[in-house]
């Protein structure tokens, strides 16, 4: 990567924004400029990168010009309005929210499972990063698909606080503190308190019973293998974790896959660490995956109760390969392969 790229990154103030320079320095991405920028409150701010201090600058149709690549971690809304706007400057638009993931011209791609749809990125000049679960829960299914075919999965998700941003991070911490000296907590960001709680409900509930986020990890999932027609059940819960998603999943494959076979396709699995000894107690949990950009997975073990079923456990820094980390990975196939 000799040549080097103007980049910017709207919603730089946001946890998933921060997380975005950092992963860009960390990985050492060829950034020639780096413009942040935000909503008018947070205009003259300042965040460092490279060990240089950079002004956050305002979000407006203005915004774009001369950008070559721009990471939109501002939420669906502004992605929606901002994303077609930033392209007709010039730029090509990698977005980490909801509002192009299952747009039938947009790429939803993990770098890891479904490289070669990047190309058709040129239909609008955006690009999707998936929600964090589904990408975390495609890496580690892959492998099992690409040797025996997936037939159903079954996952249930403990979500970590921070998915929701850095006021629900402030807020368990909160929660945390009022609750251990004694006082009583005042949900501010969830319909209940979230410390020492688990809340069976991540975003809107639908007509069906179901939340958005279920639907967002189902219908995600489909797109990323184009199997449009998987059988896939989804239930998602918020747990008292700062950072790092878990997830249980069951699996049923089409062929036979012993629960040493999948072990030995997860450890040479691109984007995977496999985790899982049982002698040892060792499996994966969300403080491990937290800093991380790998999968982890473990408890592997076949599911007697229905033929060539598997269950797993895996858990994922959200904010990382669930969010940053696709998102530059994106950029860097973008420039290897497509600029």
């Amino acid at each position: 990567m000799s040549k080097k790229y103007n980049v910017a990154i709207v919603g730089a103030t946001g946890a998933v924004g921060n997380e975005i320079i950092r992963v860009l320095e960390d990985r050492d991405f060829p950034v020639d400029e780096l413009r942040l920028i935000d909503a008018d409150e947070f205009d003259g701010d300042f965040l460092e990168f490279c060990d240089e201090s950079i002004m956050v600058q305002r979000l407006n149709k203005e915004a774009f010009a001369g950008i070559d690549i721009a990471f939109f971690a501002a939420g669906g809304e502004r992605a929606k309005e901002f994303c077609p706007i930033a392209v007709t400057a010039g730029a090509i638009c990698i977005d980490l929210s909801s509002a192009w993931r299952l747009d039938v011209d947009v790429p939803l791609v993990v770098p890891e499972v479904n490289p070669a749809i990047l190309s058709f990125f040129r239909h609008k000049g955006i690009i999707a990063s998936p929600n964090a679960v589904a990408t975390q829960l495609a890496i580690a299914l892959k492998p099992l698909h690409d040797a025996a075919g997936l037939k159903r999965v079954i996952v249930s998700t403990y979500q970590a606080v921070s998915a929701t941003g850095q006021q629900a991070i402030d807020a368990l911490r909160t929660e945390i503190g009022e609750l251990l000296n004694g006082r009583p907590v005042n949900p501010k960001i969830y319909p209940h308190q979230v410390a020492f709680n688990c809340l069976p409900q991540i975003d809107a509930f639908m007509e069906d019973g179901s939340t958005r986020e279920e639907g967002k990890i189902i219908d995600e999932t489909r797109k990323i293998f184009g199997l449009p027609e998987l059988a896939i059940s989804a239930t998602a819960v918020r747990v008292p974790v700062f950072y790092g998603h878990s997830a249980s999943v069951n699996v049923e494959t089409n062929e036979k896959l012993s629960a040493a076979a999948v072990h030995t396709l997860l450890t040479v699995a691109p984007g995977c660490e496999v985790i899982d000894d049982p002698t040892r107690l060792a499996y994966p949990m969300p403080i491990d995956a937290a800093g991380q950009d790998a999968v982890l997975v473990g408890r592997i073990r076949e599911d007697q109760s229905v033929a060539n079923g598997l269950n797993l456990w895996i858990c994922a820094d959200n904010l990382r390969k669930g969010a940053a980390t696709n998102a530059v990975q994106i950029a860097e196939l973008l420039v290897a392969q497509h600029l």
